[in-house]
């Protein structure tokens, strides 16, 4: 198990990406959270298999439709175990 920390720059933010991340990562199968952030970033960490996780990554540096991603940062780390379901965090 991995983790996958994102964080993603652009026009993130009232589009919908946050409910994209969530969809997306439930159907892969992957524990976490995503949020926005005040400085107009959405972030996001995902815990799973390598290869789930990598799906996450390249569906986000896609977005939905709706969105403009400009960069996503990425840091990989061993997973923890202590996240369940995928959650929108306030």
């Amino acid at each position: 198990m991995e983790r996958l920390h994102a964080t993603v720059h652009g026009d993130v933010q009232g589009v919908g990406f946050r409910y994209f991340v969530q969809r997306k990562a439930r159907d892969l199968g992957l524990a976490g959270w995503v949020r926005n952030n005040a400085d107009g970033t959405v972030e996001l960490v995902a815990e799973g298999a390598r290869d789930k996780l990598e799906d996450l990554r390249r569906a986000v540096e896609d977005g939905p439709r709706t969105a403009q991603v400009d960069r996503v940062d990425v840091q990989w780390s061993n997973g923890t175990g202590t996240l369940g379901g995928f959650d929108l965090s306030w």
